[in-house]
């Protein structure tokens, strides 16, 4: 099952981040999905399949 997101969405990981949030904005969507932390700002890129993975769910799109 494919969970609907854009870009610009913000959405929740199953993993928190060591920041302490698990909230992340998707700011490049492709082959690989660029996501920049609500909290600090960092920002890491993963495959899509392993962001599917991951992806707990999407609270805004």
């Amino acid at each position: 099952m494919e969970k609907e997101y854009k870009l610009g969405s913000i959405v929740m990981m199953k993993k928190e981040h060591p920041c302490g949030t698990n909230e992340w904005q998707i700011i490049r969507i492709g082959a690989d999905i660029k996501i920049k932390c609500c909290k600090c700002g960092r920002t890491i890129m993963m495959p899509r399949f392993e962001f599917n993975q991951k992806l707990k769910k999407v609270l805004e799109l």
